[in-house]
């Protein structure tokens, strides 16, 4: 029985404590900055597994179809795909800008009439266009004036270079794959990733 009464008095204590004290500092501590869930939910659904750019056969696939395009691209001077794309994008809008860049590859080069004339067009356009799928809410964060500019100028760089713009952009094939992998993983890159400028 005299268990029993110290059993229930510690029990009657622990529920004062609690109500007096623990209660209190929960109702007083500082909620989470508003937006902060929303932030990270942002930069996880701009991330890539890297196991999607792990797979030999589609990155064989994108970097010979590639190789076969560059051969008849006799302009060297103009890159549509390089560091170019990122001036003045902040780092972690460098996932949602490749985002949109693959979308205007595959749209306006990858889905024209150049699938005629190569072969694994249609496999390299799925495969991109099922990465862009699952960043489907990748949204870009501050301002989106850069981003749209630099857009702007590679869309119509490739305009001005005519039927070779839509060329150069399948030759560049390659550089979109490991830009996009660099800039949507976290992990870092196995070979396979050649630098140009």
């Amino acid at each position: 029985m005299a268990c029993l009464q110290t059993l229930t008095k510690s029990f009657t204590g622990w529920v004062v404590f609690c109500c007096y004290c623990c209660l209190p500092l929960l109702l007083t501590s500082p909620l989470p900055p508003k937006g902060a869930g929303l932030a990270s939910t942002t930069h996880h659904a701009c991330k890539l597994r890297k196991m999607n750019f792990q797979q030999p056969y589609i990155r064989n696939r994108t970097y010979t179809l590639a190789k076969m395009a560059r051969a008849s691209d006799h302009d060297t001077d103009n890159r549509l795909i390089g560091q170019q794309i990122f001036v003045n994008v902040k780092e972690n809008n460098r996932c949602y800008m490749m985002k949109r860049i693959v979308e205007i590859v595959v749209e306006d080069v990858l889905l024209t009439e150049v699938k005629d004339r190569y072969p694994y067009v249609e496999e390299v356009a799925q495969f991109l266009a099922s990465l862009t799928s699952e960043l489907s809410r990748c949204k870009f964060s501050g301002h989106r004036e850069n981003i749209e500019k630099n857009l702007e100028e590679m869309k119509n760089k490739m305009k001005q270079l005519g039927e070779n713009g839509k060329n150069k952009a399948m030759g560049e094939l390659d550089l979109l794959f490991d830009y996009m992998e660099n800039a949507c993983t976290d992990a870092p890159k196995k070979g396979g990733n050649r630098k140009k400028n």
